[in-house]
């Protein structure tokens, strides 16, 4: 399989709402953190994430994660 696109070095830190949403695998969607289905004809696919109550997060968008959505400190090593 392809390797994703880094979208950015950094994580990004969003207050959400209780609810699903789609986080961005393949790094090619224009409204990174969330799909836009870029992916389509790749190997990636979008991953569903699910919030039971409302909190900050801080989601991956150098898709390197080992925890996705969430950051989990891998774009350090790029």
């Amino acid at each position: 399989m392809d390797k994703p696109v880094v979208a950015d070095t950094k994580p990004i830190v969003l207050d959400l709402q209780a609810g699903s949403y789609w986080w961005c695998s393949c790094g090619k969607s224009a409204g990174q953190p969330y799909c836009d289905g870029s992916h389509k004809g790749s190997g990636f696919a979008p991953q569903q994430f699910t919030l039971e109550k409302e909190q900050k997060a801080a989601l991956c968008l150098c898709k390197q994660t080992g925890n996705p959505p969430y950051c989990d400190g891998s774009h350090a090593k790029l």
